[in-house]
Protein backbone atom coordinates (compact mmCIF):
# COMPACT_ATOMS: atom_id res chain seq x y z
CA UNK A 1 0.00 0.00 0.00
CA UNK A 2 1.68 3.75 -0.90
CA UNK A 3 2.35 5.87 2.04
CA UNK A 4 0.14 8.60 2.14
CA UNK A 5 1.10 12.07 0.43
CA UNK A 6 3.53 14.62 2.51
CA UNK A 7 2.56 18.16 1.77
CA UNK A 8 5.67 19.23 2.10
CA UNK A 9 6.78 17.07 -0.54
CA UNK A 10 9.51 15.48 2.17
CA UNK A 11 12.36 13.78 0.46
CA UNK A 12 13.68 10.18 0.59
CA UNK A 13 17.17 10.60 -0.63
CA UNK A 14 19.86 7.49 -1.82
CA UNK A 15 23.29 7.43 -2.97
CA UNK A 16 25.27 4.79 -4.47
CA UNK A 17 28.10 5.58 -6.43
CA UNK A 18 27.47 2.72 -9.08
CA UNK A 19 25.13 4.23 -11.44
CA UNK A 20 23.00 1.37 -12.45
CA UNK A 21 22.23 0.45 -9.05
CA UNK A 22 21.65 4.23 -7.88
CA UNK A 23 18.99 4.48 -10.66
CA UNK A 24 17.12 1.13 -10.10
CA UNK A 25 17.15 1.92 -5.92
CA UNK A 26 15.53 5.55 -7.48
CA UNK A 27 13.03 3.45 -9.44
CA UNK A 28 11.89 1.47 -6.79
CA UNK A 29 11.60 4.16 -4.72
CA UNK A 30 10.02 6.39 -7.06
CA UNK A 31 7.45 3.57 -8.15
CA UNK A 32 6.13 3.58 -4.45
CA UNK A 33 6.48 6.75 -2.81
CA UNK A 34 6.61 9.01 -5.80
CA UNK A 35 3.19 10.67 -5.41
CA UNK A 36 3.58 12.06 -1.77
CA UNK A 37 7.84 11.87 -1.87
CA UNK A 38 10.39 13.67 -3.73
CA UNK A 39 12.97 10.87 -4.41
CA UNK A 40 16.51 12.68 -4.30
CA UNK A 41 19.19 10.48 -5.65
CA UNK A 42 23.08 11.30 -5.79
CA UNK A 43 26.25 9.02 -7.02
CA UNK A 44 29.18 9.94 -4.08
CA UNK A 45 28.79 10.77 -0.75
CA UNK A 46 30.27 14.18 -0.79
CA UNK A 47 27.24 15.07 -4.03
CA UNK A 48 24.54 13.71 -1.42
CA UNK A 49 25.93 16.09 1.39
CA UNK A 50 26.19 18.67 -0.99
CA UNK A 51 22.26 17.87 -1.84
CA UNK A 52 21.12 17.84 1.41
CA UNK A 53 22.73 21.10 2.78
CA UNK A 54 20.77 22.40 0.10
CA UNK A 55 17.86 21.23 1.44
CA UNK A 56 18.59 22.44 4.67
CA UNK A 57 18.82 26.14 3.68
CA UNK A 58 15.53 26.31 2.00
CA UNK A 59 13.71 24.19 4.85
CA UNK A 60 12.42 21.05 3.25
CA UNK A 61 12.24 18.07 5.05
CA UNK A 62 14.03 14.66 4.78
CA UNK A 63 12.65 11.53 6.12
CA UNK A 64 15.16 8.67 5.09
CA UNK A 65 18.18 8.38 3.83
CA UNK A 66 19.46 5.37 2.26
CA UNK A 67 23.20 4.94 1.28
CA UNK A 68 25.38 2.38 -0.37
CA UNK A 69 28.06 1.08 1.94
CA UNK A 70 31.03 0.53 -0.38
CA UNK A 71 32.00 3.99 -2.30
CA UNK A 72 35.24 5.41 -2.84
CA UNK A 73 36.30 8.46 -1.27
CA UNK A 74 33.63 8.06 1.42
CA UNK A 75 32.04 5.17 2.43
CA UNK A 76 28.34 4.55 3.27
CA UNK A 77 29.17 5.02 7.35
CA UNK A 78 31.47 8.12 6.20
CA UNK A 79 28.58 9.63 4.73
CA UNK A 80 25.92 8.64 7.00
CA UNK A 81 27.96 10.27 10.20
CA UNK A 82 28.13 13.57 8.52
CA UNK A 83 24.43 13.80 7.31
CA UNK A 84 23.64 12.87 11.02
CA UNK A 85 24.78 16.59 11.51
CA UNK A 86 22.45 18.00 8.83
CA UNK A 87 19.25 15.88 9.33
CA UNK A 88 19.65 14.34 12.81
CA UNK A 89 16.04 13.39 12.63
CA UNK A 90 16.51 11.44 9.34
CA UNK A 91 16.16 7.76 9.41
CA UNK A 92 18.94 6.08 8.36
CA UNK A 93 19.73 2.91 5.89
CA UNK A 94 22.96 1.00 4.99
CA UNK A 95 22.93 -0.75 1.57
CA UNK A 96 25.39 -3.51 2.10
CA UNK A 97 26.53 -6.91 0.57
CA UNK A 98 26.08 -9.67 2.65
CA UNK A 99 30.11 -9.69 3.12
CA UNK A 100 29.97 -6.46 4.22
CA UNK A 101 27.31 -7.32 7.35
CA UNK A 102 29.65 -7.04 9.65
CA UNK A 103 30.51 -3.36 8.93
CA UNK A 104 26.38 -2.77 8.91
CA UNK A 105 26.28 -4.29 12.48
CA UNK A 106 28.95 -1.90 13.82
CA UNK A 107 27.52 1.06 12.51
CA UNK A 108 24.20 0.91 14.61
CA UNK A 109 26.78 2.15 16.86
CA UNK A 110 28.65 4.68 14.97
CA UNK A 111 25.30 6.81 13.16
CA UNK A 112 22.65 5.52 15.09
CA UNK A 113 21.97 3.31 12.06
CA UNK A 114 18.16 1.74 11.92
CA UNK A 115 18.24 -1.07 9.52
CA UNK A 116 20.71 -2.25 6.86
CA UNK A 117 19.34 -3.89 3.38
CA UNK A 118 21.15 -6.76 1.58
CA UNK A 119 21.70 -6.50 -2.04
CA UNK A 120 19.63 -7.55 -3.67
CA UNK A 121 16.51 -6.25 -2.75
CA UNK A 122 14.10 -8.13 -5.13
CA UNK A 123 11.32 -8.15 -5.19
CA UNK A 124 11.18 -4.55 -3.32
CA UNK A 125 7.48 -5.60 -2.51
CA UNK A 126 8.97 -8.12 0.24
CA UNK A 127 12.61 -6.68 1.22
CA UNK A 128 12.13 -3.14 0.25
CA UNK A 129 9.10 -1.65 1.09
CA UNK A 130 8.41 -2.48 4.20
CA UNK A 131 11.21 -1.72 5.64
CA UNK A 132 11.00 2.11 4.59
CA UNK A 133 7.60 2.05 5.52
CA UNK A 134 8.17 0.95 8.97
CA UNK A 135 10.69 4.20 8.91
CA UNK A 136 8.36 6.69 7.18
CA UNK A 137 6.02 5.61 10.03
CA UNK A 138 8.85 5.99 12.97
CA UNK A 139 9.42 9.36 11.34
CA UNK A 140 6.04 10.72 11.10
CA UNK A 141 5.51 10.13 14.65
CA UNK A 142 8.98 12.08 15.98
CA UNK A 143 9.23 15.88 16.44
CA UNK A 144 10.95 16.63 13.52
CA UNK A 145 8.54 19.08 11.74
CA UNK A 146 8.73 21.89 9.05
CA UNK A 147 10.63 24.89 10.61
CA UNK A 148 10.66 27.63 8.26
CA UNK A 149 14.20 29.38 7.36
CA UNK A 150 15.74 32.18 8.67
CA UNK A 151 16.62 34.92 6.56
CA UNK A 152 19.94 36.77 7.07
CA UNK A 153 21.53 39.73 4.72
CA UNK A 154 25.16 40.36 5.59
CA UNK A 155 28.65 40.84 4.84
CA UNK A 156 31.33 38.31 4.35
CA UNK A 157 33.63 40.45 6.33
CA UNK A 158 30.69 41.58 9.13
CA UNK A 159 32.03 41.23 12.49
CA UNK A 160 28.16 41.40 13.49
CA UNK A 161 27.25 39.43 10.71
CA UNK A 162 29.93 36.43 11.42
CA UNK A 163 28.71 36.63 15.56
CA UNK A 164 24.71 35.97 14.57
CA UNK A 165 25.49 33.57 11.95
CA UNK A 166 27.00 32.05 14.97
CA UNK A 167 24.47 32.22 17.11
CA UNK A 168 21.56 30.65 14.97
CA UNK A 169 23.71 27.88 13.96
CA UNK A 170 25.00 26.50 17.92
CA UNK A 171 21.14 27.39 18.42
CA UNK A 172 20.26 25.07 15.97
CA UNK A 173 18.14 27.73 14.60
CA UNK A 174 17.91 26.82 10.51
CA UNK A 175 19.13 29.84 8.14
CA UNK A 176 19.76 30.61 4.80
CA UNK A 177 22.81 33.25 4.40
CA UNK A 178 22.72 35.84 1.39
CA UNK A 179 25.51 38.03 0.57
CA UNK A 180 24.39 41.60 0.41
CA UNK A 181 26.61 42.10 -2.65
CA UNK A 182 24.82 39.05 -4.80
CA UNK A 183 21.43 39.80 -6.20
CA UNK A 184 19.03 37.80 -4.04
CA UNK A 185 20.55 39.99 -0.56
CA UNK A 186 20.05 42.61 -2.63
CA UNK A 187 16.64 41.85 -3.40
CA UNK A 188 15.61 41.04 0.13
CA UNK A 189 17.42 44.15 1.48
CA UNK A 190 14.90 46.32 -0.92
CA UNK A 191 11.83 44.42 0.17
CA UNK A 192 12.92 45.62 3.55
CA UNK A 193 13.15 48.85 3.33
CA UNK A 194 16.74 48.78 4.26
CA UNK A 195 20.05 51.16 2.70
CA UNK A 196 22.25 47.96 3.51
CA UNK A 197 24.70 50.20 5.61
CA UNK A 198 23.49 48.81 9.03
CA UNK A 199 24.07 45.08 8.39
CA UNK A 200 22.96 42.48 9.27
CA UNK A 201 19.74 42.27 8.05
CA UNK A 202 17.86 39.07 9.73
CA UNK A 203 13.77 38.57 8.29
CA UNK A 204 12.62 35.35 10.51
CA UNK A 205 9.87 33.20 9.06
CA UNK A 206 7.29 35.20 10.45
CA UNK A 207 8.81 38.23 7.95
CA UNK A 208 9.87 40.14 11.09
CA UNK A 209 13.02 42.32 9.79
CA UNK A 210 15.60 43.08 12.31
CA UNK A 211 18.82 44.77 11.84
CA UNK A 212 21.79 44.58 13.80
CA UNK A 213 19.79 42.43 16.17
CA UNK A 214 21.35 41.85 19.91
CA UNK A 215 21.00 38.44 20.53
CA UNK A 216 18.20 38.69 23.22
CA UNK A 217 16.33 40.15 20.39
CA UNK A 218 17.35 37.60 17.68
CA UNK A 219 16.13 34.26 20.00
CA UNK A 220 12.85 35.69 20.57
CA UNK A 221 12.36 36.21 17.14
CA UNK A 222 13.26 33.24 16.09
CA UNK A 223 11.04 30.77 18.58
CA UNK A 224 13.77 30.39 21.74
CA UNK A 225 12.75 30.52 25.05
CA UNK A 226 14.07 33.86 26.98
CA UNK A 227 11.63 34.38 29.94
CA UNK A 228 11.52 31.85 32.80
CA UNK A 229 7.88 30.56 32.92
CA UNK A 230 7.95 30.75 36.79
CA UNK A 231 9.33 33.13 39.18
CA UNK A 232 10.66 30.34 41.99
CA UNK A 233 12.37 26.94 40.99
CA UNK A 234 14.24 24.18 42.99
CA UNK A 235 17.64 24.67 41.09
CA UNK A 236 18.50 27.74 38.37
CA UNK A 237 21.80 26.00 36.44
CA UNK A 238 23.39 28.98 35.36
CA UNK A 239 25.53 28.07 32.06
CA UNK A 240 24.55 25.69 29.18
CA UNK A 241 27.85 23.63 28.56
CA UNK A 242 28.22 20.10 29.17
CA UNK A 243 28.28 20.34 33.03
CA UNK A 244 24.99 22.55 33.08
CA UNK A 245 23.31 20.76 30.48
CA UNK A 246 24.04 17.53 32.85
CA UNK A 247 23.08 19.10 35.81
CA UNK A 248 19.84 19.74 33.64
CA UNK A 249 19.51 16.63 33.16
CA UNK A 250 19.67 15.39 35.97
CA UNK A 251 17.73 17.69 38.06
CA UNK A 252 15.24 17.61 35.93
CA UNK A 253 14.45 13.54 35.75
CA UNK A 254 14.76 13.56 39.51
CA UNK A 255 11.69 15.78 40.09
CA UNK A 256 13.13 18.97 40.50
CA UNK A 257 11.59 21.78 38.76
CA UNK A 258 14.93 23.12 36.84
CA UNK A 259 15.55 26.63 34.39
CA UNK A 260 19.14 26.14 33.05
CA UNK A 261 20.23 30.10 31.86
CA UNK A 262 22.88 30.24 29.07
CA UNK A 263 23.45 33.73 27.82
CA UNK A 264 24.59 32.70 23.92
CA UNK A 265 24.25 29.06 22.76
CA UNK A 266 24.01 25.54 24.59
CA UNK A 267 27.41 23.05 24.57
CA UNK A 268 29.66 25.93 25.73
CA UNK A 269 32.89 25.21 24.44
CA UNK A 270 32.85 21.59 23.72
CA UNK A 271 29.45 22.78 21.63
CA UNK A 272 32.01 23.97 19.27
CA UNK A 273 33.93 21.19 18.77
CA UNK A 274 34.42 19.59 15.15
CA UNK A 275 34.73 15.93 16.73
CA UNK A 276 35.21 14.75 20.13
CA UNK A 277 37.10 11.17 20.10
CA UNK A 278 37.49 10.82 23.54
CA UNK A 279 34.23 10.62 25.23
CA UNK A 280 33.00 7.35 26.69
CA UNK A 281 30.29 5.61 24.71
CA UNK A 282 31.16 6.94 21.11
CA UNK A 283 33.83 4.93 20.18
CA UNK A 284 34.12 6.88 16.72
CA UNK A 285 33.63 10.50 17.90
CA UNK A 286 31.07 12.62 17.71
CA UNK A 287 30.81 16.40 16.97
CA UNK A 288 30.04 19.01 19.61
CA UNK A 289 26.82 19.66 18.08
CA UNK A 290 25.25 16.35 17.86
CA UNK A 291 25.92 15.54 21.55
CA UNK A 292 24.66 19.29 22.85
CA UNK A 293 21.67 18.51 20.81
CA UNK A 294 20.77 15.70 22.02
CA UNK A 295 21.62 16.51 25.20
CA UNK A 296 19.40 19.36 25.27
CA UNK A 297 16.20 17.48 23.89
CA UNK A 298 17.12 15.04 26.78
CA UNK A 299 16.93 17.89 29.01
CA UNK A 300 13.85 19.43 28.06
CA UNK A 301 12.17 16.05 27.58
CA UNK A 302 12.85 15.50 31.21
CA UNK A 303 10.89 18.81 31.70
CA UNK A 304 14.08 21.25 32.06
CA UNK A 305 13.17 24.88 31.02
CA UNK A 306 16.06 26.40 28.81
CA UNK A 307 16.59 29.89 29.15
CA UNK A 308 19.05 31.50 25.80
CA UNK A 309 20.84 35.05 25.34
CA UNK A 310 19.65 35.74 29.13
CA UNK A 311 22.93 37.42 30.69
CA UNK A 312 23.22 36.47 34.67
CA UNK A 313 25.07 40.05 36.53
CA UNK A 314 24.13 38.91 39.76
CA UNK A 315 23.81 36.61 42.85
CA UNK A 316 21.79 37.13 46.20
CA UNK A 317 21.28 35.15 49.18
CA UNK A 318 17.63 36.01 50.76
CA UNK A 319 17.11 34.25 53.35
CA UNK A 320 16.46 30.48 52.29
CA UNK A 321 16.18 32.06 48.71
CA UNK A 322 19.19 32.20 46.08
CA UNK A 323 18.41 34.86 43.92
CA UNK A 324 19.94 35.18 40.00
CA UNK A 325 19.58 38.64 38.48
CA UNK A 326 19.53 39.25 34.51
CA UNK A 327 21.09 42.09 32.78
CA UNK A 328 17.97 43.79 31.88
CA UNK A 329 17.08 43.98 35.79
CA UNK A 330 14.80 40.81 36.39
CA UNK A 331 15.60 37.97 38.47
CA UNK A 332 14.64 34.25 39.09
CA UNK A 333 14.62 33.16 42.92
CA UNK A 334 15.39 29.17 43.81
CA UNK A 335 16.48 26.85 46.47
CA UNK A 336 19.96 25.84 44.91
CA UNK A 337 21.89 27.18 41.92
CA UNK A 338 24.94 25.48 40.39
CA UNK A 339 27.04 27.63 38.70
CA UNK A 340 28.20 25.89 35.54
CA UNK A 341 29.74 29.06 33.65
CA UNK A 342 32.76 27.59 32.04
CA UNK A 343 35.30 28.95 29.95
CA UNK A 344 35.96 31.57 27.18
CA UNK A 345 39.24 31.54 24.84
CA UNK A 346 41.80 34.50 25.78
CA UNK A 347 41.86 37.05 23.44
CA UNK A 348 44.92 37.32 21.64
CA UNK A 349 46.94 40.30 22.55
CA UNK A 350 48.98 40.90 19.55
CA UNK A 351 48.51 44.26 17.47
CA UNK A 352 45.43 44.33 14.97
CA UNK A 353 43.34 41.46 16.43
CA UNK A 354 40.99 43.14 18.13
CA UNK A 355 40.00 45.41 14.85
CA UNK A 356 40.04 42.05 13.16
CA UNK A 357 37.92 39.68 15.12
CA UNK A 358 34.54 38.47 12.79
CA UNK A 359 36.80 39.75 9.57
CA UNK A 360 39.43 36.67 9.36
CA UNK A 361 39.85 36.29 13.21
CA UNK A 362 38.37 34.07 15.23
CA UNK A 363 38.11 32.84 18.46
CA UNK A 364 37.02 29.12 18.30
CA UNK A 365 36.55 26.27 16.14
CA UNK A 366 33.66 28.74 14.44
CA UNK A 367 31.97 25.92 12.17
CA UNK A 368 29.96 28.22 10.52
CA UNK A 369 32.99 29.42 8.72
CA UNK A 370 34.62 26.36 7.76
CA UNK A 371 33.01 26.25 4.56
CA UNK A 372 34.66 29.48 3.64
CA UNK A 373 37.99 28.20 3.90
CA UNK A 374 38.03 25.35 1.18
CA UNK A 375 41.12 25.63 -0.50
CA UNK A 376 43.02 28.56 1.85
CA UNK A 377 45.72 28.33 3.70
CA UNK A 378 44.59 28.33 7.30
CA UNK A 379 46.44 29.35 10.59
CA UNK A 380 45.52 28.21 14.09
CA UNK A 381 46.93 29.53 17.65
CA UNK A 382 47.00 27.11 19.81
CA UNK A 383 48.32 23.59 21.32
CA UNK A 384 45.86 21.79 23.25
CA UNK A 385 42.88 19.62 22.31
CA UNK A 386 40.56 22.38 21.11
CA UNK A 387 43.20 23.26 18.71
CA UNK A 388 44.04 19.34 17.50
CA UNK A 389 40.05 18.67 16.81
CA UNK A 390 39.55 22.07 14.81
CA UNK A 391 42.80 21.63 12.92
CA UNK A 392 41.68 18.28 11.55
CA UNK A 393 38.41 19.27 11.16
CA UNK A 394 39.71 22.23 8.93
CA UNK A 395 42.36 20.02 7.15
CA UNK A 396 39.19 18.42 4.94
CA UNK A 397 39.11 21.45 3.01
CA UNK A 398 41.87 23.80 3.53
CA UNK A 399 44.91 24.31 1.14
CA UNK A 400 46.68 23.73 4.51
CA UNK A 401 46.25 23.92 7.92
CA UNK A 402 49.43 25.28 10.22
CA UNK A 403 49.12 24.92 14.13
CA UNK A 404 51.10 27.66 15.12
CA UNK A 405 52.88 27.24 18.95
CA UNK A 406 54.55 28.64 21.70
CA UNK A 407 55.44 25.39 23.51
CA UNK A 408 58.77 23.01 22.54
CA UNK A 409 56.24 20.30 21.22
CA UNK A 410 52.17 18.91 21.30
CA UNK A 411 52.81 16.99 24.25
CA UNK A 412 52.62 18.69 26.57
CA UNK A 413 48.90 20.01 26.10
CA UNK A 414 47.49 17.71 23.25
CA UNK A 415 45.87 14.34 23.75
CA UNK A 416 48.17 11.85 22.11
CA UNK A 417 45.70 10.49 19.29
CA UNK A 418 45.24 13.71 18.18
CA UNK A 419 48.60 14.50 17.73
CA UNK A 420 49.00 11.00 15.76
CA UNK A 421 46.40 12.03 13.46
CA UNK A 422 47.68 15.34 13.18
CA UNK A 423 51.12 13.87 12.47
CA UNK A 424 49.66 11.67 9.67
CA UNK A 425 47.80 14.32 7.81
CA UNK A 426 49.33 15.91 5.00
CA UNK A 427 48.25 19.55 4.70
CA UNK A 428 48.87 20.34 8.39
CA UNK A 429 52.17 21.29 9.63
CA UNK A 430 53.19 22.35 13.47
CA UNK A 431 55.70 25.63 14.04
CA UNK A 432 57.20 25.13 17.50
CA UNK A 433 58.24 27.87 19.17
CA UNK A 434 56.07 30.34 17.00
CA UNK A 435 54.05 32.94 18.02
CA UNK A 436 51.53 35.39 16.43
CA UNK A 437 53.39 39.17 16.41
CA UNK A 438 50.81 41.32 15.01
CA UNK A 439 47.46 40.78 12.03
CA UNK A 440 47.80 42.89 9.25
CA UNK A 441 44.74 43.80 6.63
CA UNK A 442 42.30 46.29 5.97
CA UNK A 443 38.58 45.35 5.51
CA UNK A 444 39.83 41.87 6.40
CA UNK A 445 43.06 39.74 7.86
CA UNK A 446 45.35 39.49 4.74
CA UNK A 447 48.49 39.08 6.49
CA UNK A 448 50.08 37.71 9.88
CA UNK A 449 53.61 38.70 11.47
CA UNK A 450 55.43 35.26 13.11
CA UNK A 451 57.76 35.78 15.19
CA UNK A 452 60.45 32.32 16.53
CA UNK A 453 60.35 32.66 20.48
CA UNK A 454 63.79 31.35 20.15
CA UNK A 455 65.27 33.49 17.49
CA UNK A 456 63.23 36.72 17.90
CA UNK A 457 63.00 36.49 13.87
CA UNK A 458 59.61 37.74 12.40
CA UNK A 459 58.55 36.68 9.04
CA UNK A 460 55.54 37.53 7.22
CA UNK A 461 52.96 35.21 5.64
CA UNK A 462 50.09 35.87 3.59
CA UNK A 463 46.13 34.91 5.48
CA UNK A 464 42.90 35.25 5.59
CA UNK A 465 41.86 32.70 8.36
CA UNK A 466 43.19 32.29 11.85
CA UNK A 467 41.51 30.45 15.10
CA UNK A 468 42.73 31.28 18.55
CA UNK A 469 42.33 28.47 20.85
CA UNK A 470 45.36 30.06 23.77
CA UNK A 471 44.04 28.71 26.67
CA UNK A 472 40.56 29.73 29.02
CA UNK A 473 39.53 32.15 31.43
CA UNK A 474 36.69 31.97 33.72
CA UNK A 475 33.37 33.35 33.27
CA UNK A 476 33.39 35.01 36.67
CA UNK A 477 33.62 38.05 37.38
CA UNK A 478 30.19 39.38 37.99
CA UNK A 479 30.81 36.66 41.02
CA UNK A 480 33.01 39.17 43.02
CA UNK A 481 32.30 39.77 46.18
CA UNK A 482 29.45 37.08 46.25
CA UNK A 483 31.24 33.66 45.66
CA UNK A 484 35.01 33.15 46.83
CA UNK A 485 37.66 32.49 43.38
CA UNK A 486 41.17 32.08 43.42
CA UNK A 487 43.34 34.20 41.79
CA UNK A 488 42.85 33.35 38.46
CA UNK A 489 38.59 33.33 38.62
CA UNK A 490 38.28 29.76 39.06
CA UNK A 491 35.55 29.16 41.89
CA UNK A 492 36.46 27.40 45.08
CA UNK A 493 34.73 24.90 46.53
CA UNK A 494 34.47 22.29 49.15
CA UNK A 495 37.82 21.11 49.96
CA UNK A 496 39.59 23.94 48.40
CA UNK A 497 37.43 26.10 50.64
CA UNK A 498 38.99 24.05 53.23
CA UNK A 499 42.44 23.58 53.27
CA UNK A 500 42.72 23.38 57.33
CA UNK A 501 39.65 21.66 57.29
CA UNK A 502 37.84 24.49 58.64
CA UNK A 503 35.07 26.09 57.01
CA UNK A 504 35.31 29.79 55.41
CA UNK A 505 35.26 32.13 58.14
CA UNK A 506 31.63 33.26 57.33
CA UNK A 507 30.18 29.84 56.61
CA UNK A 508 26.87 30.04 58.37
CA UNK A 509 25.91 26.08 58.81
CA UNK A 510 27.93 23.78 61.21
CA UNK A 511 28.76 21.31 58.73
CA UNK A 512 31.73 21.73 56.60
CA UNK A 513 30.82 22.37 52.50
CA UNK A 514 29.58 19.54 50.28
CA UNK A 515 32.15 18.55 47.64
CA UNK A 516 31.25 20.77 45.13
CA UNK A 517 29.49 23.64 47.63
CA UNK A 518 30.87 27.19 47.47
CA UNK A 519 30.75 29.41 50.21
CA UNK A 520 27.25 30.16 50.16
CA UNK A 521 25.37 26.91 51.23
CA UNK A 522 23.19 25.47 48.50
CA UNK A 523 24.93 27.14 45.38
CA UNK A 524 27.41 24.88 43.85
CA UNK A 525 29.84 24.33 41.01
CA UNK A 526 30.47 22.33 38.04
CA UNK A 527 32.39 21.58 35.50
CA UNK A 528 35.41 24.00 33.45
CA UNK A 529 34.75 27.27 35.95
CA UNK A 530 35.65 25.05 39.02
CA UNK A 531 39.09 25.69 40.67
CA UNK A 532 41.37 22.43 39.94
CA UNK A 533 38.78 20.43 37.59
CA UNK A 534 40.04 18.45 34.63
CA UNK A 535 38.79 20.58 31.69
CA UNK A 536 37.29 17.72 30.25
CA UNK A 537 33.70 16.75 28.82
CA UNK A 538 33.06 14.02 30.60
CA UNK A 539 34.11 15.21 33.73
CA UNK A 540 32.17 18.02 33.20
CA UNK A 541 29.04 15.98 32.45
CA UNK A 542 29.98 13.86 35.64
CA UNK A 543 30.27 16.93 38.02
CA UNK A 544 27.25 18.09 36.83
CA UNK A 545 25.59 15.05 37.81
CA UNK A 546 27.11 14.89 41.32
CA UNK A 547 26.27 18.64 41.99
CA UNK A 548 22.53 17.08 41.74
CA UNK A 549 22.93 14.53 44.21
CA UNK A 550 24.38 17.23 46.53
CA UNK A 551 21.50 19.59 45.87
CA UNK A 552 19.13 16.64 46.69
CA UNK A 553 20.95 16.43 49.85
CA UNK A 554 21.12 20.11 50.96
CA UNK A 555 17.46 20.33 50.31
CA UNK A 556 16.88 17.74 52.60
CA UNK A 557 18.85 19.31 55.40
CA UNK A 558 17.63 22.58 54.82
Amino acid sequence: MTQAAEPARTVILTVDDDPGVSRAVARDLRRHYGAGYRIVRAESGESALEALRELKLRGDLVAVILADYRMPQMNGIEFLEQALNVYPGARRVLLTAYADTDAAIDAINVVDLDHYLLKPWDPPEEKLYPVVDDLLSAWRSSDYRPVPATKVVGHRWSARSSQVREFLARNQVPYRWYSSDEPEGRRLLEAAGADGQRLPLVVTPECTVLIEPEAADLAAHVGLATTPAADFYDLVVIGGGPAGLGAAVYGASEGLRTVLVERSATGGQAGQSSRIENYLGFPDGVSGAQLTERARRQAGRFGAEILTAREVTGLEVNGPARVVRFSDGSSVAAHSVILATGVSYRQLMAPGCDDLTGRGVYYGSSLTEAASCQGHDVYIVGGANSAGQAAMYLSRGAKSVTLLVRGESLTVSMSYYLIQQIEEAPNISVRTRTVVESAQGEEHLERLALRDVDTGATELVDAQWMFVFIGAAPLTDWLDGTVLRDDRGFILAGPDLTPDGRPPAEWPLDRPPYHLETNIPGVFVAGDARAQSAKRVASAVGEGAMAVMLVHRYLEQS
